[in-house]
């Protein structure tokens, strides 16, 4: 594949997509794409152990290497986890595909391991992780403190 942006912009545009959604991503949790996709195993684990209204702060009392995430605690895992899985498809798009759909998202989360249960209803009801010309992009981090009965999709 051509690289449309050069090579060390990952977590430039990991970062960028997660502000834009109101939420914090420590650099040395999501500085590549090897690393954010670590991460978000983690994260996906932990929430398929321990439910979908599990929140960060539970996501990190049942893991390591997940502190710097205390800033998200109050947050339901779900809808974080979720975002960092769309923010590593949206920076891995731009930094090798010049983009990301959905069909994008959902191959990556599947090659990688990262899939969740009803990812595909997730990033329907939340287009703006995938998609930078949303509007009310800021408003994601507020409407996934609360989940409706899918969990895992913000309202």
């Amino acid at each position: 594949m051509n690289q449309c942006y050069k090579p060390g912009d990952f977590y430039k545009y990991f970062e960028e997509n997660m502000r834009a959604l109101g939420l914090s991503a420590p650099r040395s949790l999501f500085e590549t794409a090897e690393k954010a996709t670590a991460t978000a195993t983690i994260l996906v684990t932990a929430l398929t152990q321990l439910g979908k209204n599990a929140t960060v702060a539970e996501l990190i009392g049942a893991t390591t290497g997940l502190e710097k995430l205390v800033v998200v605690g109050a947050l339901f895992g779900a809808g974080y986890a979720g975002a960092v899985v769309g923010s590593i498809v949206v920076a891995s798009g731009r930094t090798l595909a010049c983009g990301a759909s959905i069909a994008d998202a959902l191959w990556y989360i599947r090659q990688n391991g990262i899939d969740f249960p009803n990812s595909l209803i997730f990033f329907k009801s939340n287009p703006e992780i995938l998609n930078r010309e949303a509007q009310n992009r800021m408003k994601f981090s507020a409407k996934c403190k609360q989940m409706n009965n899918y969990g895992y999709v913000c309202r």
